[in-house]
């Protein structure tokens, strides 16, 4: 609905190629030192019981991986807020259950703009 910020576009270039890359040295990696991967790995996760690196492993750096890590970069590209700027186009939810963004409860030509002031 509103107008993409400039250099939106570059920004996700680089990020794509970030990710590209970060996939593609993860793969090479698995490859080559299996053993020293799955122990970093299993060391970055000790705090959490439940991880187990058989049912994980072959998701890591796999085709829906890459997928998943560049939407999450875009949408953080996005979603930044600042104060006096547009709000972010963040996805919501109606009381009566239809999911839409926040742009679409813009009045005409009127953006919506940040406040972080007193509520009081």
């Amino acid at each position: 609905m509103g107008l993409l910020q400039p250099g939106l576009w570059l920004k996700r270039l680089w990020i794509l190629v970030q990710v590209a890359l970060h996939v593609t040295l993860g793969k090479v990696q698995l490859k080559l030192f299996p053993g020293r991967v799955k122990q970093h790995i299993l060391a970055m996760n000790r705090k959490n019981p439940h991880f187990s690196y058989d049912n994980w492993a072959p998701t890591l750096f796999s085709t829906q991986y890459f997928w998943f890590v560049l939407k999450v970069r875009w949408q953080r590209l996005e979603d930044k807020a600042e104060e006096g700027g547009l709000a972010p186009n963040c996805p919501v939810v109606r009381l009566s259950g239809q999911r839409c963004n926040i742009w679409d409860f813009m009045q005409g030509n009127r953006p919506l703009v940040l406040n972080f002031g007193s509520c009081t």
